[in-house]
């Protein structure tokens, strides 16, 4: 049975409460889940090299559709420094992350956990709580949901045996940058004010990189290798653009939600591009590891400025949970454009198999590092997710605002929705709360044609697989 890795410290008033999260997580987390767990735990040839460890940079956007990159095939929209960090790296295509929302995302790629496991299923408590968003027991669950990440050793803590010095800036939800075992980083968090999922850190990308120019100067000075966490707030709303790049898309006959959100996306482009050139500059881009992956997807709806369309974000669909996943270190892998899906709970393993560090036994995510290294076939054929509702309802229970769950292996995928409790953001779901839908993605990649009825057997084959990586015991699935 999976377990989750518990930090060294706890404090004795804590105890109690981070024992019964994490039992209830390994009770989650059961044998079935074994079928993508690491076989690949020990550490990797970077363990045994003369070189030292790579510096770690980790891009994530927000709010980013799968298919709005110059290298995915987009017609409009320009992402040069991207496209150079796909056409130099390792850059899968289909890559996926478990759960389409930001602030669970952002935990299982800080853990390397699904949102079953960590625990962080939704962005907030439930808004029906007595005394409202602004009541106290509201206010005490928000701490209740933040102290979740006490439990695990996250992506900073892991790097620092190796010597890692850590920066956190952009988009945080677990509290301050401290909370998430960071050495430095701008935000400050819950309960300080506009401490939801960032306040000061969200400056960051919008309003330069000097911050992360600064720490990266003076610790590579030291000669110490680094973490860098940019999760700017971009392309995520509110869409406001500088006029010169807007410039370049109120000219294309798009509505201005639209043209809005693709120079969103430009300008963040723009700062991964300034972020690459210091590091050229400093001589630290050859033995720096970039990833990238955007926490979920989005289409924004044309009439109206700053809002999505179902089907994406919150959403199980391929718009709501694709994002390409990129992995560059110059030094050390090769350019390849991999077929294979793969999954955001791979990459803290694959930062650590790069780092040298041994994965810790439970993870179920894969170290893909000598894979890319070694240009050798992913010995996994199956991918899993799952989605909940916005407002976590019984904070120890993921199953009380279960949604969805999917997976996928080789070309299909199968959808499978739940009758959980939603009490906000209903209209986003309404026509996505449906009957098993099952897709052929490499014949239907936008998902229009629902092949279920043609296909029962494969309907029942993987609803197993589903049921074997861990069984839902409480919902019911809708038919």
């Amino acid at each position: 049975m999976l377990y989750l890795q518990k930090k060294n410290v706890f404090t004795c008033n804590n105890l109690g409460k981070k024992l019964r999260i994490a039992l209830f997580s390994m009770a989650v987390a059961t044998l079935g889940a074994c079928s993508s767990a690491s076989t690949q735990s020990g550490p990797s040839s970077a363990a045994i090299s003369d070189t030292p460890p790579p510096n770690i940079v980790v891009i994530l956007s927000d709010d980013h559709a799968w298919n709005d990159y110059g290298f995915m095939g987009h017609d409009i929209v320009k992402t040069p420094a991207l496209d150079n960090i796909a056409h130099e790296g390792v850059t899968f295509k289909r890559g996926y992350v478990p759960t389409s929302l930001c602030r669970p995302s952002l935990a299982t790629v800080a853990t390397g956990y699904y949102a079953s496991q960590h625990g962080i299923t939704g962005n907030d408590p439930s808004r029906l709580l007595p005394g409202g968003r602004e009541g106290e027991l509201y206010q005490q669950q928000r701490g209740e949901i933040i102290a979740k990440i006490d439990t695990l050793d996250t992506l900073p803590e892991l790097l620092r045996q190796k010597g890692y010095v850590s920066l956190q800036t952009g988009k945080w939800w677990e509290g301050s940058y401290q909370r998430g075992g960071f050495d430095e980083g701008m935000t400050r968090g819950f309960p300080q004010p506009g401490g939801r999922h960032g306040d000061d850190g969200l400056k960051i990308g919008r309003e330069g990189l000097d911050t992360i120019f600064e720490f990266v100067d003076r610790v590579s000075a030291e000669n110490k290798p680094f973490l860098v966490w940019y999760a700017p707030f971009m392309p995520h709303t509110p869409h406001t653009p500088p006029e010169r790049i807007l410039a370049k898309y109120t000219d294309k006959g798009l509505p201005i939600s639209i043209a809005k959100y693709y120079a969103m996306i430009e300008w963040f482009d723009e700062t991964n591009g300034q972020l690459m050139e210091h590091l050229e500059q400093k001589g630290l881009k050859d033995n720096t590891l970039i990833v990238y992956v955007s926490d979920n997807g989005w289409i924004s709806n044309p009439t109206k400025t700053d809002g999505f369309l179902p089907h994406s974000k919150q959403s199980p669909g391929e718009s709501g949970v694709r994002t390409p996943i990129m992995f560059s270190l110059p030094s050390q892998l090769k350019a390849q454009m991999r077929p294979e899906p793969i999954s955001s709970i791979d990459i803290l393993p694959t930062i650590l198999g790069a780092a040298g560090i041994e994965v810790p036994e439970g993870l179920p995510g894969l170290n893909l590092f000598d894979n890319m290294k070694q240009q050798t076939p992913i010995e996994r054929d199956t991918v899993f997710g799952e989605g909940f509702a916005h407002d976590m309802g019984d904070l120890n229970n993921p199953e009380a605002t279960l949604l969805y769950r999917w997976v996928i292996e080789g070309p299909w995928k199968l959808i499978l929705s739940y009758d959980g409790e939603n009490v906000s953001y209903q209209k986003y779901h309404e026509d996505v709360l449906v009957p098993p839908r099952l897709y052929n993605l490499l014949e239907d990649e936008h998902e229009k044609h629902n092949l279920a009825e043609q296909h029962p057997e494969l309907v029942e084959r993987l609803s197993q697989k589903l049921t074997d990586w861990y069984p839902v015991k409480e919902r019911k699935i809708l038919q």
